[in-house]
């Protein structure tokens, strides 16, 4: 139902996910600045990041797909810059979904390089 090749953009500051079509269009209007009708698809998240909502035209209308998480929540992306707004690839996307949580990177063990005397 939805492209392979469609432009995915994620809103990093929550929404309240009991907005609808019209609403939600609005908030894409808002952060994105263009209407979900011109193609995309457009992810908000809820405060806790348990729940997203995203709208996309299909070309006979919006729909909108609602995920909620059984336990966890969904990993934000970093932001590239000072936006509020992310753009991900299919890839990303599909690790987003999957409501995959990426663990923080660990710090590295120094590796000592002094030679041992025995």
């Amino acid at each position: 139902m939805i492209p392979a090749d469609i432009e995915v953009f994620v809103a990093l500051d929550p929404v309240s996910l009991h907005k609808s079509f019209d609403t939600l269009a609005g908030e894409v209007q808002e952060r994105v600045g263009r209407s979900p009708r011109t193609g995309g698809l457009f992810i908000f998240f809820n405060r806790l990041r348990t729940a997203l909502k995203a709208i996309f035209a299909d070309g006979t209308g919006l729909c909108i797909f609602y995920k909620r998480l059984d336990r966890g929540r969904f990993q934000l992306p970093d932001p590239v810059d000072e936006g509020r707004v992310v753009e991900l690839s299919e890839d990303q996307l599909d690790v987003l979904l999957d409501g995959i949580e990426l663990p923080p990177p660990r710090a590295r063990a120094k590796r000592n390089t002094t030679p041992s005397v025995h």
